[in-house]
């Protein structure tokens, strides 16, 4: 489709704009109550993610995990408690590079809430407005699961599938968000996102826009 991608742009930076306002109450009172929960950890996580072509970027979330002293005496994100919790880590691979959130060690209390209504994905919309997203599109994925897929899937099978779903940018939302989110196996995952890619429909992104507001609250 020729107008594709400038159409999705317009559509990006438009709601990314309404979502601003929309969340306003959210960047007031979400951040407070992360403060009262642990004054002295930041309010932001900003993990880099593989976007459109390979090239990396810093994904801007919501902080959902605790913080550990390092042993220099600094605080660490909690996503780097695999250094010392090999047998989780192994957990997490094997489970499609996921933990049911009661599981996770990692998450505090409200991060546990901001994860089920996918409200810590929020602060992406400026990833949006920046132009390293696109409201819809494939999963931002982590390079390390990348590299895991390719040895436990094969580069032959799922190598593809990956490269398909890097031609394009990745989105707050997408085909499988909607669709069953974490219960979905990690290479079903990366098939259906590769075949988002493939299609470029206005009119699919539109129903996943649709679609998504149900899917945030289906676990509340």
């Amino acid at each position: 489709m020729i107008f594709y991608e400038p159409i999705k742009r317009l559509i990006d930076i438009t709601a990314s704009l309404v979502l601003a306002v929309l969340f306003l109450p959210i960047w007031i009172i979400i951040p407070l109550l992360m403060k009262l929960e642990h004054p002295s950890y930041p309010i932001l996580y900003k993990p880099e993610r593989v976007g459109k072509d390979g090239n990396p970027f810093n994904l801007l979330k919501f902080r959902s995990m605790i913080m550990l002293k390092s042993k220099n005496g600094k605080l660490e994100h909690a996503v780097g408690v695999w250094k010392n919790n090999k047998e989780l880590f192994e957990k997490y691979k094997k489970s499609g590079w996921k933990l049911e959130i009661d599981n996770d060690p990692r998450i505090t209390k409200l991060g546990k809430f901001l994860r089920q209504t996918s409200i810590d994905e929020m602060p992406q919309v400026f990833n949006i407005l920046r132009g390293d997203m696109s409201l819809v599109g494939p999963r931002a994925y982590v390079q390390p699961e990348i590299d895991d897929a390719l040895k436990r899937f094969g580069k032959e099978k799922i190598g593809p599938l990956i490269n398909a779903s890097l031609s394009v940018k990745p989105g707050l939302t997408g085909p499988w968000q909607v669709a069953g989110r974490n219960k979905i196996a990690w290479n079903k995952r990366v098939k259906m996102d590769a075949a988002y890619a493939k299609r470029q429909s206005i009119l699919e992104d539109i129903a996943i826009i649709i679609k998504t507001p149900f899917a945030m609250i289906s676990k509340w």
